[in-house]
């Protein structure tokens, strides 16, 4: 084998092991919570850190992001954190004014990120040095995407903002008059959610035309998730609270027309251990970017929904496949990693019943394997290479690896 040869193919195996690391996409490729990076239980602690909280517990822990073998995120007592994923040791560490609960983006040089104080902020990936910072109005708690060179968030109940790699206006921004805890997806230069007053809908960003929206007229409060795509279609699921009942209901639509493919409802189960009221039903779900975000695996769409309940549905019709249900509520939104599913399950400290992480079987439903933890996960687990990270409502940070 010539010497030109040997370097392409170690030129490509060190390509292949660093998108096996990299967990950089919101949900992974196409948003469906899934990675083909099959990691097996029984997983054993590789390292935990206790956040600095204040003693206060954690209202929201949003997926970090994984680059180069370092950990992204941001926390609730207002800082951003680049952690070394082999060894646990802090990077650095950036201090802002305000809870950072959104969802962060890394390019080769930079790590972009929203905070309550109402700034997106870029930072160098290595330093952790301030390279630039855009001011809104609002607080900034969404997704944060970067697509062809534009950089992409909303602020609450603000605007849509399109910033140049400079942090200057490219585009004019999109009224937000209505959604926080934004959350979407750009797919060849479309946004899958962009909001408009109280719908929201298929923008195309260049020509800044409206491809198609839906209708969210509504008495009751109603919150959507975000989207998962396969093929043309558009998958996600939303929350109807009357104050008295939550409904759930979870969609198919055509990602082209917006046409509705198939829609199936179903009422929020919160089970005998837990009292069912406004925060239990909602308003705890909420600050959760990924909150009812489905994860796609081969024909299957799985959720879940802040209830007792894990669903499959077939993904052609919306037909039931698989329920599973716990003792207590899902704490968050599914990761699946080869044939297995990953999410979190609330505790109940009055019962002396933990917190934990549970491993899924994804096509029967059957569980795998439980691990008891120090605070409800709260974000989907992140996969990056053997381990699985998430963050807890303790406040508490962990990175799992495969014991075999």
């Amino acid at each position: 084998m010539n010497s030109r040869r040997c370097v392409f193919l170690l030129s490509l195996l060190l390509l292949v092991c660093r998108a096996d690391l990299d967990w950089v996409e919101y949900r992974g490729p196409g948003g469906a919570g899934f990675t083909s990076n099959a990691i097996h239980p029984p997983l054993g602690l590789k390292w935990k850190i206790l956040l600095q909280e204040g003693g206060q517990r954690s209202e929201s822990f949003n997926p970090p992001i994984v680059m180069d073998r370092t950990i992204y995120f941001g926390s609730d007592d207002k800082n951003f954190y680049s952690f070394d994923m082999e060894s646990g040791y802090m990077n650095w560490i950036f201090k802002t004014r305000g809870k950072v609960n959104s969802v962060p983006f890394a390019d080769d040089q930079l790590v972009y990120f929203g905070s309550n104080d109402g700034r997106l902020y870029a930072v160098d990936r290595l330093s952790g040095k301030e390279k630039w910072r855009f001011q809104t109005y609002n607080t900034v708690q969404s997704l944060v995407l970067k697509s062809d060179d534009t950089i992409i968030f909303t602020s609450d109940t603000g605007a849509t903002y399109f910033l140049s790699a400079d942090g200057k206006e490219k585009y004019r921004p999109l009224p937000n008059p209505v959604w926080s805890h934004h959350t979407f997806q750009v797919y060849d230069g479309v946004i899958y959610w962009a909001p408009q007053g109280r719908r929201f809908g298929a923008f195309r960003i260049k020509d800044r035309k409206w491809l198609w929206l839906v209708n969210t007229e509504t008495d009751y409060v109603v919150w959507y998730s975000f989207p998962a795509l396969a093929d043309e279609t558009l998958y996600f699921g939303g929350n109807f609270f009357n104050y008295r009942t939550s409904r759930l209901a979870y969609y198919a639509l055509d990602k082209e027309s917006g046409r509705e493919i198939w829609k199936v409802e179903d009422t929020m189960d919160l089970g005998d251990l837990v009292a069912a009221n406004r925060n239990t039903m909602f308003f705890n779900h909420v600050p959760l970017l990924d909150y009812m975000a489905p994860a796609i695996y081969r024909d299957l769409v799985i959720f879940t929904s802040g209830d007792t309940v894990v669903r499959a549905m077939r993904a052609a019709d919306g037909a039931p496949v698989w329920r599973k249900r716990f003792d207590l509520p899902v704490s968050s939104a599914p990761t699946i990693a080869g044939d297995r599913i990953y999410f979190g399950v609330h505790g109940h400290e009055g019962l002396g019943k933990k917190a934990r992480l549970v491993c899924l079987e994804a096509r029967s439903g059957d569980v795998l394997w439980e691990v008891e933890v120090e605070g409800a996960p709260l974000n989907a687990p992140v996969i990056a290479g053997r381990t699985v990270i998430f963050g807890t409502a303790d406040n508490q940070f962990y990175v799992l690896e495969e014991v075999f």
